[in-house]
């Protein structure tokens, strides 16, 4: 399967994510924030990432445009949130963020949205 990298600050929302895609065979690294987002990429670059936007320090858009500057430039990045108010996706994807999905998961669904998003398609709630 995928190597999925998660940068998500919740230790429950972390353990959740990580369980439901090592159920469906992907390899998961999770990271609680951006102090090792580029040691992270460097030793072993993810086919996808999935980065929680409010987080101390750093958050998921500063952190996303340091990747787009980066080597890692081309790397797919999923904003996974809990900013679901009107306009929030759509300033996601405006910052570059490759899909937008939103906390409380769906547990259903959020195995599917990950792989839909590995396979290149554009993923999110509406």
């Amino acid at each position: 399967m995928a190597h999925v990298l998660i940068v998500e600050d919740s230790p429950d929302n972390m353990k959740l994510f990580r369980t439901l895609l090592t159920l469906k065979g992907h390899e998961v690294t999770g990271i609680p924030g951006g102090e090792t987002l580029f040691a992270t990429l460097d030793a072993a670059t993810p086919d996808l990432v999935l980065m929680d936007i409010q987080m101390p320090g750093k958050d998921g858009y500063a952190l996303l445009r340091e990747i787009r500057d980066s080597t890692h430039s081309g790397l797919r990045v999923i904003a996974l949130t809990a900013h679901a108010m009107s306009g929030d996706r759509e300033k996601a994807m405006a910052a570059g963020f490759d899909g937008y999905i939103t906390k409380p998961i769906d547990i259903r669904d959020f195995p599917e949205q990950v792989k839909r998003a590995l396979a290149g398609e554009r993923v999110g709630n509406e």
